[in-house]
């Protein structure tokens, strides 16, 4: 239930204050940003009320907020001074956990950065709007290339500066269709916009000419939107000098988060107001922790992973401070990996929808949305085509194909929902792009794995989420010895297996080195990554000179039946 609440400011402005959830409950207070009200909060205010106490406010000259009579009425101590209203009101006791956005989060930033009010706050969680004077001492330090992308960013700033146009420019209802376009919301009432104008008038140039020094050590997490058209990353996040206990999330979305992820926002909120509470460090908080390296604390599941790439992969990645869940079909080599990684082993059948379902919710229960998922699970089958049965045919596009799938499917979604990006590696082959007679069946479910990737990886970037398919050409493993030889009896298969498994061997290219790579592929957003050279050279070939490609495939065909050894 909503209580609302007339709040009257040290200067006698009223304010109106909407007050949700159990009073007993943490408290956070959310204030919003220019030109929006009140309302810009109510995702996250529906995601939050029922485990939180949450306030929000119309701030001056916005919703049903009264306007200060002069100019002055919008400079920063003006808008603390209504905070602490605000705070003595819903909150006198106990501290509070500010959220701000936009101009919320700037003069949210400048009661953090009061010593006065150190006891008055909890912990703070900034979105798209960072300290002024911190902005401007980041000005003076940070690179060129980093401050020309503000400076275009930052037009309308000068803009509003101007006399008359910004007024003539939102009464002309341009920039309002414009904003409520791009901030997927409704659009901003004419008397805030005009009111507001005077947030940029009376602050910013104060504020950079004589940059103050403010610091905090409260617990503070940056929100920092990747797709942001007014404030970069850069100057958001790079405060480290002014905070002590600093946390960066940097979130797949644009300026409006509060609209447009709303329970993101509340998740990262929730994480925070937790810990400072007194309980445990989420993993996603943690591994945000201003300094973190790279790799700390980030969860990355390897299907696949008893043996041969999947294996490697696990140990790569745990090498450089990863958590590792290892999955196989079979628990005794997944139990294994897993004791080499110090992470967790299960037992699933990739081909299993349900299981894989199963899978990917124990995940998430035991240990958290995962931050890299390597589809690496497979089997090998050789022979014609003409050999090769339904059932033949059924075997292996289950595991190879619909493995790849269901992993994709459910990370995938886990991975959209958790809101903070990601990685997908599908393991593919060489032969997704090598007509090999010798191999239909596996080529044509890695060609699809393949396309696969491609696909998902262009509908999967507005989520920040990365998908590799990685393209090895002769690794030696224990797939050789495991190759199904269809058309041939148990003797013939078991000869093909030994001569395939020699070659390999001879070849000696270790799966240590592709896992390598899988962690180049993820950390640099490798789209197509082809591991070996005959892998690259026929990457080549078959973009080049395709038709080379099928002719050497007929020639061996018409010289003999297919080699069974590849």
């Amino acid at each position: 239930m909503t209580r609302p609440l007339t709040v009257a400011a040290p200067d006698g402005q009223r304010l109106a204050v909407y007050v949700h959830g159990d009073p007993a409950a943490p408290t956070v207070v959310a204030v919003h940003g220019y030109p929006d009200d009140h309302t810009v909060w109510d995702g996250v205010v529906a995601a939050l009320r029922e485990t939180h106490h949450v306030v929000t406010y119309d701030v001056r000259g916005a919703g049903t907020a009264a306007a200060p009579p002069a100019p002055a009425g919008y400079r920063l101590d003006r808008l603390v001074a209504d905070l602490v209203a605000v705070l003595d009101a819903v909150s006198p006791d106990r501290p509070v956990h500010l959220l701000g956005h936009d101009w919320g989060a700037i003069q949210a930033w400048h009661a953090v950065t009061d010593p006065a009010l150190r006891d008055r706050i909890a912990s703070y969680t900034s979105i798209s709007g960072p300290c002024l004077d911190h902005v401007a001492h980041w000005w003076r330090r940070a690179r060129r290339r980093d401050r020309l992308r503000q400076a275009a960013a930052s037009w309308y700033i000068g803009f509003f500066r101007v006399p008359v146009l910004p007024e003539l420019a939102w009464r002309s209802g341009v920039f309002g269709a414009v904003l409520a376009r791009r901030a997927g919301g409704p659009r901003p009432a004419p008397r805030d916009a005009l009111n507001g104008l005077w947030l940029y008038r009376e602050n910013i140039p104060a504020r950079f000419a004589a940059p103050q020094r403010r610091w905090t050590s409260l617990p503070v997490q940056v929100l920092a939107p990747t797709a942001d058209p007014y404030v970069t990353v850069p100057a958001q996040t790079q405060i480290e000098p002014f905070a002590a206990d600093l946390r960066v999330r940097r979130i797949p979305g644009g300026h409006w988060l509060p609209r447009t992820h709303p329970h993101v926002v509340a998740r990262c909120v929730r994480e925070l107001v937790a810990h400072v509470e007194g309980g445990p460090e989420a993993p996603a908080l943690r591994r945000a922790r201003a300094g973190a390296a790279r790799w700390a604390d980030r969860l990355v599941v390897v299907t696949g992973g008893g043996s041969g790439i999947g294996r490697a992969t696990a140990l790569a990645f745990a090498r450089r401070g990863a958590r590792v869940v290892v999955a196989d079909r079979d628990r005794a080599s997944a139990q294994d990996t897993a004791a080499r990684t110090d992470g967790a082993a299960y037992q699933v059948d990739v081909s299993d929808g349900p299981a894989m379902a199963e899978f990917a919710q124990q995940v998430a229960a035991e240990h958290g949305v995962p931050d890299v998922v390597v589809n690496n699970a497979g089997i090998g089958m050789a022979g014609p085509f003409a050999d090769t049965t339904a059932a033949d045919w059924q075997e292996i596009i289950d595991v190879n194909l619909w493995g790849v799938i269901h992993g994709c499917r459910e990370f995938g979604a886990q991975l959209r929902a958790h809101g903070e990006g990601g990685h997908i590696v599908n393991v593919a082959s060489a032969a997704a792009y090598l007509p090999l007679p010798s191999l239909p069946a596996y080529a044509t479910t890695k060609a699809a794995v393949l396309t696969l990737s491609q696909c998902l990886r262009a509908e999967l970037a507005p989520h920040g989420i990365g998908v590799t398919a990685v393209c090895p050409g002769f690794v030696h493993t224990n797939i050789t010895a495991t190759t199904r030889f269809v058309g041939v009896d148990e003797i013939t298969e078991r000869r093909l297996r030994r001569s395939a498994t020699a070659a390999y061997r001879r070849r000696n290219y270790r799966p240590e080195r592709v896992a390598e790579q899988i962690v180049r592929a993820v950390e640099r957003d490798i789209a197509l990554a082809p591991v070996t050279a005959e892998a690259h050279v026929g990457l080549w070939a078959s973009r080049l000179t395709p038709g080379l490609l099928r002719l050497l495939a007929r020639r061996t065909v018409r010289d003999g039946s297919p080699r069974r050894d590849q």
